[in-house]
């Protein structure tokens, strides 16, 4: 099971701040389909990462990892 955390506008999209997932191994793009599919959001240009560190749209996501989902930040 991968557990995924949401930041910013994407909690108010999804409605929660974390969900988990079962899951064989996958990559970062296969499941930014999934939920782009399942929660109708548009994850293109939101930061991926895996246990912390910063992923790129191939890195695998294996069961027992983190991934958090961090849209772009603008300040004023």
């Amino acid at each position: 099971m991968i557990t995924i955390l949401f930041f910013a506008h994407l909690q108010e999209a999804i409605g929660k701040e974390r969900i988990q997932l079962n899951c064989a191994p996958l990559a970062v793009k296969q499941l930014k389909n999934h939920l782009e599919s399942e929660y109708n959001i548009d994850l293109q240009h939101v930061m991926v990462a895996v246990n912390e560190e910063y992923a790129s749209e191939s890195e695998l996501i294996h069961p027992g990892d983190t991934v958090a989902f961090i849209p772009p930040v603008s300040g004023g």
